[in-house]
């Protein structure tokens, strides 16, 4: 589902240049749930940046479900990501003028070839998230993990085969961190997406199948949980 290879991303400071990725390459099957870790400076967000398509690379390559994102004309990386992916910001990043459910029906409203209308889907989301009676609530009238509720909704609207969240409980109480966690984990499960969650929380991550370490731009580390390791060795043994 993603493939990366060989990527390098690096920015000029002044008479010098930075490196902040320095070659890494992995792939992420259809379906996993992959945490990626490290240190502030690591190159985590940097990484899904470029996973998502919002930034370019200095070298190598992302595809996404078979597609190659790195080079592609802005309007049509534009098709791509609409299609392709749901993101999870940090900040919630919701359109203040609009309510809970025109957030949610946005990536519908600017990416779906069809005419027929999102309100049935967008309205299931927010009822699965808790929000069923908040659908008419601006941002403003909306506490910190209800944004980030509407957040996973809307990331969830087109039912897109990747999601990447960045510190998506970052903002949040240990209470409403935890509480959104487990409605992307659900969501994740029941639209059986692929998603990578970019964390500095060990305990965050510890619900992922895989746990990609980053440090000073590149990979030092890539494991898989315990019970996904059994999954692949009963799949070895089978075929």
């Amino acid at each position: 589902m993603i493939a990366v290879e060989g990527l390098r991303k690096s920015i000029r400071n002044g008479s010098r240049t930075v490196d902040i990725l320095k070659g890494i390459s992995f792939t992420v099957p259809q379906g996993q749930f992959i945490a990626i870790m490290g240190a502030s400076g690591s190159g985590k967000s940097t990484l899904l940046g470029l996973l998502a398509g919002l930034d370019t690379p200095s070298a190598g390559n992302v595809w996404l479900n078979g597609t190659v994102i790195s080079y592609l004309p802005e309007d049509q990386l534009a098709q791509v990501r609409g299609k392709t992916i749901g993101f999870v910001f940090q900040s919630y990043q919701l359109v203040p003028t609009l309510t809970a459910l025109e957030n949610v029906l946005l990536p519908h409203e600017l990416n779906a070839d069809t005419k027929e209308s999102g309100l049935t889907r967008a309205r299931e989301l927010l009822a699965n998230v808790g929000l069923g009676d908040r659908m008419s609530h601006y941002p403003v009238q909306l506490s910190g993990g209800e944004q980030q509720r509407v957040a996973l909704a809307r990331a969830f609207m087109l039912r897109p085969p990747i999601v990447l969240a960045d510190e998506p409980t970052g903002n949040l109480d240990t209470t409403n961190g935890s509480h959104v966690l487990n409605l992307l984990l659900d969501l994740n499960r029941i639209e059986g997406t692929t998603l990578v969650l970019v964390t500095h929380d060990p305990a965050l991550a510890a619900h992922a199948g895989r746990r990609i370490v980053l440090s000073d731009g590149q990979i030092i580390s890539d494991d898989l949980a315990e019970s996904d390791n059994e999954q692949q060795q009963s799949a070895a043994v089978a075929r």
